[in-house]
């Protein structure tokens, strides 16, 4: 977030942008309902794609009869993988996640997209994904900043002691 605009003048902090909402979800302006429904629409739609083409992919080990075992492993990946994405796209909605951690979660989160759309879908109903974060960010950051600019009233030297 920055202090300065550019013209050089003291203006505050900005606001963070959000994939698809850009700074919008401040003030809920500029068809942010639009957005929000267009989001939840879009990902919901690639959730859905994203299952037919696991089922074409389903299809291709019936097909290839490679045994049970190998199907049913397949599919646990997919559903584990999937559970532990939602869950960890979730939570970054509410509280920044650890690079570490995201760095060696890539792989699992990659097998689990259907997860991450699913919760970014979920969380677009209710609110922009990351808004939540955002605002609260936001908002500490535009207090911390009105503390600091704001005047003090009066010379303190000259204040009456009690």
């Amino acid at each position: 977030m920055s202090d300065k605009n550019a013209g050089g003048g003291d203006t505050g902090p900005s606001p963070e942008p959000i994939r698809f909402f850009g700074t919008t979800w401040v003030d809920h302006d500029a068809g942010y309902t639009a957005r929000r429904v267009g989001v939840a629409a879009g990902s919901l739609a690639a959730a859905v794609a994203s299952c037919l083409i696991l089922r074409f992919a389903y299809e291709g080990l019936r097909i290839a009869e490679v045994g049970g075992v190998v199907t049913l492993l397949v599919a646990v990946m997919f559903a584990v993988c999937s559970a532990l994405a939602f869950g960890h796209t979730w939570g970054a909605f509410t509280e920044r996640p650890d690079p570490t951690r995201q760095a060696a979660l890539r792989g699992l989160l990659t097998i689990g997209f259907v997860g991450s759309l699913a919760a970014y879908f979920l969380r677009s109903l209710k609110e922009a994904p990351g808004e939540a974060l955002n605002r609260q960010e936001y908002e500490a950051s535009h207090a911390e900043h009105t503390r600091r600019t704001t005047r003090r009233t009066g010379n303190p030297a000259k204040r009456r002691r009690r």
